[in-house]
């Protein structure tokens, strides 16, 4: 009796099709590489075409590699290996290559070489394509920063501290077998100065008249000890060689406290993916953008780790990609700085910018806790002078001014109060021993003021309120949902058209929703 089988579907694998499919009919009509290639068709890659040699052996058009590249981010596929692979194996990789196949060291040379100065223009041309169909805004932006891993080793870090405490001992070493040959010297009726050359600065021609001077004392005694004599010759063989490492060391850190070895632009920042739990600092990028309905509208890769020192040239290349600074920019407390603020009202931009304190401020608990904090003070602009809490004057003493790391200086003006011993509120009102003195920076309370009224104002909650699920949820899509937490390309060139790749996927991701 023969087996009854279930009902199945027909499957002839090797069946011939008198008109098989191409791969337009495989392909969706609203899927994403049919919005990649039109919009990657419809720009100008001039500057990535005079990247090419006018005469030798052919090369894969530069539109192809483009529009495979592009999709690898939108899909996820950011290694050359599997981009590669799939050019061979993936329906819609092979409709976007035209069932060309670059190998791997293809894409990756054009990648990291022939995009190279020439990506940034790409990404341009694609935000004003979709500012034309009103899609996005470039005046009306929400900015913020992320911190994302470098391709650079844990443990290869170069610390500034660490080279300036190495030098110090060079220098107390060269200082104490200069003091021994001093001895020496007034034994053998010679005489040396009290400090050596390299007292005054550590250098290769000071360190080497120290050591040559040294050398003629202690080379000519014959008292002198053995220990001191290999100290001697160690500082002679290690020390010019360890200078100069120190000195290319310096050189490379620039402003920075650190780097990696493997990737030098790269700084060591504590991030917030922090598997270990233990606080360890990464090699990394500072990451800023500037976005519109979730559009990546701008953004810059900085080696500084705080927010703060950012802003500038990130507002810099805003203008020199659009020729004008944004009319609107709402941001958090991160870059609510003096130099900021003041850097967005030249601009003619409306700044919805947090600062330090803003949220704080909101809290009415906060309100009652320092009832006497300088800020609480009462100013009198007309007679310059602030009241204190039991209503005497405290007059200006002078003027204090300050440098920030980015080199913007503060000015802060200092007001004492008079006759504190006998007041009732003393202890209370505050601490110190003699009459009360605060610094006040009447500039930074204005623009602290001013961003109080817009922050608080009826657009500007509606924009406090936008700001975290416009700007902030990018970073949440590329890191979380397409897991790109670490770049693949070392140096801050790479790293930046690694970074314009993910904008652009981002927003042609965007566009397809």
């Amino acid at each position: 009796m023969s087996r009854k089988l279930p009902n199945f579907k027909p499957y002839y694998q090797h069946q011939l099709m008198a008109f098989p499919p191409t791969f337009d009919e495989l392909i969706p009509q609203d899927h994403p590489v049919r919005i990649i290639d039109q919009v990657i068709n419809s720009i100008n890659i001039d500057g990535i075409l005079d990247k090419y040699y006018k005469t030798g052996a052919s090369s894969y058009h530069p539109l192809m590699l483009l529009k495979v590249l592009i999709y690898g981010y939108v899909s996820n596929t950011y290694s050359s290996r599997k981009l590669a692979l799939a050019c061979k194996e993936n329906i819609p990789f092979m409709w976007l290559s035209g069932m060309s196949r670059p190998d791997h060291n293809t894409i990756n040379r054009f990648r990291g070489v022939r995009l190279k100065g020439s990506l940034r223009e790409v990404f341009n041309q694609v935000v004003i394509l979709l500012n034309q169909e009103g899609l996005l805004s470039i005046d009306e932006v929400y900015t913020d920063g992320t911190k994302i891993e470098a391709n650079a080793g844990k443990y290869t870090f170069v610390w500034k501290k660490s080279i300036q405490t190495n030098k110090l001992k060079m220098k107390q070493q060269l200082q104490d077998i200069w003091d021994y040959a001093s001895v020496i010297a007034k034994k053998e009726d010679e005489k040396l100065p009290p400090e050596p050359p390299t007292s005054k600065e550590l250098n290769k021609e000071n360190l080497e008249a120290a050591v040559e001077r040294i050398n003629e004392v202690l080379g000519s005694s014959k008292k002198v000890d053995k220990k001191q004599r290999a100290k001697l010759l160690y500082i002679k063989k290690n020390f010019g060689k360890n200078l100069e490492k120190y000195d290319k060391q310096e050189e490379i850190l620039g402003e920075r406290n650190s780097y990696s070895k493997t990737d030098t632009d790269a700084t060591f920042m504590r991030m917030k993916e922090d598997h270990m739990l233990n606080g360890q600092l990464k090699a990394g990028y500072n990451v800023q953008i500037s976005t519109c309905n979730q559009f990546i509208v701008n953004y810059s890769i900085h080696p500084d780790a705080t927010d703060t020192n950012t802003l500038k040239s990130h507002l810099e290349q805003h203008i020199e990609s659009y020729g004008a600074a944004p009319k609107t920019l709402v941001a958090d407390a991160g870059y609510g700085s003096q130099e900021n603020l003041e850097l967005l009202e030249s601009l003619g931009t409306q700044a919805y910018v947090k600062y330090g304190m803003f949220d704080k401020q909101q809290q009415e608990s906060h309100n009652n806790k320092k009832p006497f904090s300088s800020d609480r003070l009462f100013y009198n602009k007309e007679l310059e002078v602030l009241i204190c809490p039991m209503g005497q004057q405290m007059k200006s003493i002078g003027k204090v001014h300050k440098k920030t790391k980015s080199g913007f200086i503060q000015t802060y003006t200092k007001y004492q109060a008079k006759n504190c011993y006998s007041c009732p509120l003393n202890g209370s009102c505050h601490k110190s021993t003699g009459n009360r003195t605060v610094e006040i920076n009447h500039d930074l309370i204005e623009y602290r003021d001013k961003a109080y009224q817009l922050l608080n104002s009826e657009e500007g909650i509606k924009k406090r309120k936008k700001r975290c699920h416009d700007v902030e949820s990018v970073f949440g899509n590329i890191k979380q949902n397409h897991r790109f937490r670490r770049f693949m390309l070392k140096g801050k060139q790479k790293v930046e058209i690694e970074w314009a790749l993910l904008a652009i996927a981002q927003n042609l991701r965007k566009k397809v929703a």
